[in-house]
């Protein structure tokens, strides 16, 4: 790859397309999920690509559970429900959004009264509940997946209270899939004993295994009772960044975790994980479930998703073209135009400073373009805690598209694009998720956009040129003569700071 990535557009990224009206009407939509185990509404808001949570609340209502005996919805559940939707369309109403996309699965298509409580809802709302087939649930929730991971190659895996669904993506596209009835909430009603269990699970699982194959190398996780497993993997590890979306687990450490919940008590668990008694009481089932899948598929990773059902009605509406964009990058710079000092400066930025990282790999320059669309967004904090500001943001915002790793080397850069040292930094247990040299090249990334913006708020890099001789240890500047005068004093401290980071010598140049 050549620098005009760096000096003209940024490649397949192309000109944000957030502005363009098609993408903007995607700005606000409520999508109103009707499950087995609970009744959601999420609006969804900002960058269409990478949409932020304007709105997410959910009840659990239990809508499926006793299911297998009644054949009929919960009536308790059915009286939740409706109280919830009731008040998701006044707040609807009331944030002045379009119609919600209104989907019900699992226990409102099985239950001989789920005509009539769709008929109820519509009444009492004028809401209509769209009734999804189980295949269907899985092509929304594996669209769900691909807003998160446009390159997503796997097996995406969704578990709700009364189903599970298994979906096969590759090339941004679904392809084979299929739905069970291994939802926990209908399992745990089951004759028999967990011996009878075990048998079944094994056995539906098999059948599945049959129709979509074990050659799936990774494993996407979606659903309630998936990600309260994942956090008590967290819980058992001691892994420092509780953040649910791609936390990736290997099979053997997860194996770990199942064997931990079948022999653990999990109400002090629960209140650890910050986990609802109701989503709870389905773990130690789903966890059955999950150990079985595990020893069937043989996937090499697992990852969790949190983007799903809801997420994939929205990757519906989009425009293919918004769909190809990447999530990460676009979210970014609406970040930068919401909220930094000087909109659209970040690609000036990311120029200047192409030299130093144009022998990384693409995925590497990638994390180091959205570190500099995200370098200023945290100006209003007070300049005291402003690096430890733009650290949380890094790491704990709605932003697909990163690994766990990558999301620390963002924030590390970001850290040291407002701190010099991270040694007072009370984050060190996170900054362990990644290795020494990845911290290291973190530290040279945040203290290059330290330096650059400083030196120049407008185009830095039509004023200087850095040049980097890894080598020699030398760090090359040369300076246009009209710009000669930018070079002060603290600029040129930033910029040893920089060669310091580097282990190099600096040389210094104004030379037309």
């Amino acid at each position: 790859m050549d620098g005009s990535e760096a000096r003209e557009d940024w490649g397949p990224f192309g000109r944000p397309l957030f502005e363009d009206p098609e993408s903007r009407a995607l700005g606000r939509v409520g999508v109103l999920d009707v499950g087995s185990n609970s009744v959601r509404l999420v609006v969804f808001d900002g960058a269409a690509r990478s949409p932020a949570y304007f709105f997410n609340e959910k009840i659990l209502c239990g809508l499926g559970a006793g299911i297998n005996e009644t054949g009929r919805l919960n009536p308790e559940g059915r009286v939740r429900a409706m109280a919830a939707i009731k008040r998701f369309k006044l707040i609807a109403e009331g944030m002045k959004l379009p119609p919600l996309s209104a989907v019900a699965t699992a226990a409102v298509r099985d239950a001989e009264d789920g005509p009539a409580f769709r008929a109820e809802v519509e009444r009492a709302t004028g809401i209509k509940l769209y009734v999804i087939d189980g295949e269907e649930e899985a092509r929304l929730s594996a669209q769900g997946v691909l807003l998160g991971w446009p390159g997503a190659s796997g097996l995406m895996c969704d578990i709700g209270g009364s189903s599970m669904e298994l979906a096969q993506i590759a090339d941004g596209t679904v392809s084979k899939r299929v739905t069970s009835g291994l939802g926990p909430l209908k399992l745990a009603g089951m004759k028999g004993g967990k011996k009878a269990l075990k048998a079944h699970i094994k056995t539906v699982i098999e059948g599945l295994a049959a129709e979509m194959g074990t050659d799936h190398r990774r494993l996407y996780l979606v659903g309630g009772s998936w990600r309260a497993i994942a956090k008590l993997d967290m819980l058992r590890r001691g892994y420092p960044l509780w953040v649910l979306h791609e936390y990736r687990m290997t099979p053997k450490e997860l194996g770990k975790t199942l064997d931990w919940i079948a022999s653990t008590d999990l109400e002090e668990a629960r209140a650890l994980t910050s986990t609802s008694s109701a989503r709870m009481a389905l773990v130690p089932v789903a966890a059955l479930v999950l150990k079985r899948l595990i020893r069937t598929f043989h996937p090499k990773e697992i990852a969790i998703s949190a983007y799903g059902i809801r997420e994939g009605l929205l990757y519906e509406q989009m425009p293919e073209r918004l769909r190809q964009r990447d999530p990460l990058i676009e979210a970014c710079r609406f970040y930068e135009k919401k909220d930094a000092r000087l909109p659209g400066f970040g690609k000036h930025l990311f120029a200047f400073l192409y030299p130093l990282f144009k022998s990384e790999s693409p995925a590497r320059r990638r994390i180091v373009k959205a570190a500099c669309l995200m370098h200023d967004v945290s100006w209003r904090a007070h300049p005291d805690y402003r690096h430890e500001v733009t650290f949380e943001a890094a790491t704990r915002a709605n932003l697909g598209g990163m690994t766990h790793e990558e999301r620390v080397f963002l924030g590390v850069a970001l850290l040291h694009r407002y701190k010099s040292s991270r040694e007072d930094c009370h984050f060190k247990e996170i900054f362990s998720i990644l290795a020494e040299k990845d911290l290291a090249k973190a530290e040279v990334l945040g203290k290059a956009m330290r330096f650059g913006a400083m030196f120049a708020v407008d185009k830095p890099h039509e004023k200087a040129t850095l040049r980097w001789f890894p080598k020699k240890r030398e760090l090359h500047l040369t300076i246009r003569p009209e710009a000669a005068d930018l070079f002060g004093e603290v600029a040129e401290a930033r910029f040893a700071s920089l060669a310091q980071a580097l282990g190099a010598e600096t040389v210094v140049r104004v030379r037309g």
